[in-house]
């Protein structure tokens, strides 16, 4: 699961740590273009020696450099990090997007409020904590079951944090 509390689910005090799930290892990846490679050269044999080998390489080369950019593209914007703070005093959320800024939010811990929206939101079963007038998102890039198991979670973090 690409979320983790850092700190035993009893104690007052809690830190939970979301990332976005990343599928492919780099053997995947390194696997993944020499296949895609390998594939893509095999109507080439047919042709070697001749001119249309010239003309067909080009293509297979940059149709294999483009799925190496967007391999590497989209494991460069899912480098997220949601780190949330939750005692009896204050709720933390600091959010590291993929290319490096932050964005902070905090509230009285008695005051948030924990939302799951089924719908109307970006994604079904939106997960949002509302306090010190903002409401944000938290772990809209997880799974659906995800977004609900963190839902239920987050709510008994909060009430035990709030009445210790």
């Amino acid at each position: 699961m690409p979320y983790h509390w850092t700190t035993p689910p009893r104690e007052a005090s809690q830190v939970l740590q979301l990332w976005p799930h990343n599928s492919l290892s780099a053997e995947g990846f390194a696997a993944m273009i020499l296949g895609f490679f390998l594939f893509a050269s095999v109507p080439l044999y047919s042709v070697i020696g001749t001119a249309v080998l010239w003309g067909l390489l080009p293509f297979m080369l940059a149709a294999t450099g483009a799925l190496y950019y967007a391999l590497r593209r989209n494991q460069r914007d899912r480098r997220i990090l949601e780190v949330l703070t939750v005692t009896p005093e204050v709720t933390h959320l600091t959010r590291t997007n993929p290319k490096g800024d932050t964005q902070d939010w905090e509230s009285n811990t008695y005051w948030v409020k924990v939302a799951c929206h089924e719908a109307g939101g970006p994604v079904p079963y939106y997960v949002t904590l509302k306090g010190n007038g903002r409401e944000v998102e938290i772990g809209a890039f997880l799974s659906e079951e995800e977004r609900r198991s963190l839902f239920n979670d987050l709510t008994d973090a909060v009430r035990r944090a709030a009445n210790p």
